[in-house]
């Protein structure tokens, strides 16, 4: 079946018009559903301290408290808000100047801009820790021995995600101000897996080795430092080391566009969560419980939706300055929405690119090979587990995530068998669209009910789970697959006219 596969366009038409209704169905059910607590949260015998700690009063001119239970948003945007405005205006401020004086010393005003905020920030000692990590990990990088470097690398990764080691490092650095852990363990981690990059790439380098000075320029570009998202070492030091800086057409007008759509996107997130607590809801089981099988669904959803947004935000204002710097930083991640295959499923483009150069791909080759694609998977999923620092919701996370990538790859397989590759050559290009979707449909929702595993909670999962898929059938089970294969329709019907703008672009270009 080829993508450019078209549906008739009433056909379209019904699947948007049942999709539009079923979001806003669901919507005002959770809309309802957050008044309720707001209503709840007024009454002066009410125990919940978590709904409590969680809803606060918002902006004033709303009238309406707030959802507050991201700490990540929070601290962006609210909390530290000028302290991150500070540093990165600093930044900012400085690169300009030098890339219009000294453009090819600008990776050097880099790095010593960095270091100086991290040892203003962290203090020496964090600093000698950092820079300690580093000077080992260059130390076994001139080896060029590619399994030493990982090794040492993860080894290096597990001191600052596994007890005791993490905890007896953490020990050295001094400080009381409530964004010195999040600091610690976001530098230090992404310090970790830019120096792996760098020490992989070294191995592939032909002759002699980089500098160390290549490493911690690479390391200390402040705008990546605590959050990321992960720049592979190749990319950025063919980017940084052009002297001959110059903008593409509009490139500086598209800057600003996407300037104003983050920050358009953080009001509008706020004023979201002033009626919609799609955050604190999942928090209290007793609660939400007593949602319906339709209110369920879209909180499980939301929730992603919502995850994904606030990391196109959070990547997308470093992205923006990245880019004011001349460099082509890693995408936002692909919208959930627009997901129906775990295959392209990441919440973090960077780490995502990182662990695809370095282990999926390299392990598995073109993933047609079973055996290959489930040891390139189960490597990919051990790193990933050590990344996100192991415990036992990122364990069940991990399973079900490499279950669902290998399960892809195990049904591809089973249905280009002959009698069905047969079956689907013998009906129209539209029906083997729609069936295709129909299994889509189902994997959407797999999607869905493993990431609100490390997003929400296991028993939010499973009441989730067990409400649509045993309580709810077949009423609830039945319409929300076919909902949701509306969804997957039209998800497909943009793939179809982005390929065939694609294939337009490209014969203009041939043509040119």
């Amino acid at each position: 079946m080829g993508i450019k596969t078209a549906l008739p366009t009433y056909e379209l038409g019904l699947y948007f018009l049942v999709v539009t209704c079923a979001i806003a169905y669901s919507g005002m059910e959770i809309f309802e559903s957050s008044q309720g607590l707001a209503d709840e949260l007024g009454l002066e015998s009410i125990n919940r301290k978590t709904f409590r700690d969680n809803i606060k009063p918002g902006w004033h001119y709303f009238g309406r408290k707030m959802d507050t239970a991201d700490f990540e948003w929070a601290m962006w945007f609210s909390s530290f808000r000028n302290f991150i405005i500070f540093a990165l205006s600093g930044h900012v401020l400085f690169a300009k100047i030098c890339s219009m004086t000294v453009p090819q010393h600008r990776s050097v005003v880099y790095m010593v801009y960095g270091m100086l905020t991290v040892l203003g920030t962290m203090g020496t000692t964090y600093l000698t820790i950092i820079l300690a990590h580093c000077l080992v990990l260059y130390t076994i990088a001139i080896t060029k021995q590619k399994w030493l470097c990982f090794v040492a690398g993860l080894c290096s990764l597990a001191s600052f995600k596994v007890e005791p080691f993490s905890t007896w490092q953490s020990e050295f650095v001094t400080g009381t101000f409530d964004l010195q852990d999040v600091l610690f363990y976001g530098g230090s981690g992404f310090s970790i897996m830019r120096c792996m990059s760098f020490a992989l790439e070294n191995c592939e380098r032909k002759d002699g080795n980089y500098s160390i000075f290549a490493l911690l320029k690479y390391n200390f570009y402040l705008p990546f430092f605590f959050f990321g998202p992960i720049m592979t070492f190749d990319r950025f030091y063919e980017q940084v080391h052009v002297s001959e800086l110059r903008r593409k057409d509009y490139e500086m007008w598209h800057i600003r566009l996407n300037a104003i759509i983050h920050l358009l996107a953080i009001v509008a997130v706020d004023m979201f969560f002033h009626y919609f607590y799609i955050l604190t809801l999942p928090s209290d089981m007793k609660f939400v419980s007593r949602l319906s099988d339709w209110a369920l669904a879209g909180l499980a959803y939301s929730n992603l939706v919502y995850d994904w947004v606030k990391a196109a935000v959070m990547f997308g204002v470093i992205n923006t300055i990245a880019r004011l710097d001349h460099l082509d930083p890693p995408q936002p991640p692909k919208c959930i929405t627009m997901l129906y295959v775990f295959a392209e499923t990441h919440f973090d483009r960077g780490i995502n690119d990182w662990l695809c150069k370095y282990v999926y791909d390299y392990l598995g080759g073109n993933h047609d090979n079973i055996l290959k694609e489930l040891v390139a998977t189960i490597s990919t999923f051990l790193v990933t587990t050590l990344w996100l620092g192991p415990c036992e919701i990122v364990y069940i996370w991990s399973i079900c995530n490499c279950f669902g990538l290998n399960f892809e790859l195990w049904v591809q397989q089973f249905f280009q068998l002959k009698p069905f590759a047969s079956m689907e050559g013998g009906m129209s290009e539209a029906m083997s669209r729609r069936i295709r979707a129909f299994f889509g449909a189902a994997n959407f929702w797999a999607i869905v009910l493993y990431n609100i595993l490390a997003l929400n909670s296991l028993d939010f999962a499973l009441l989730v789970s067990r409400r649509i898929l045993q309580l709810g059938f077949p009423l609830s089970t039945l319409s929300i697959w076919f909902i949701t294969y509306c969804g997957v329709q039209l998800i497909k019907e943009r793939e179809r006219i982005l390929a065939i703008r694609e294939e337009e672009r490209e014969a203009k270009e041939k043509a040119e």
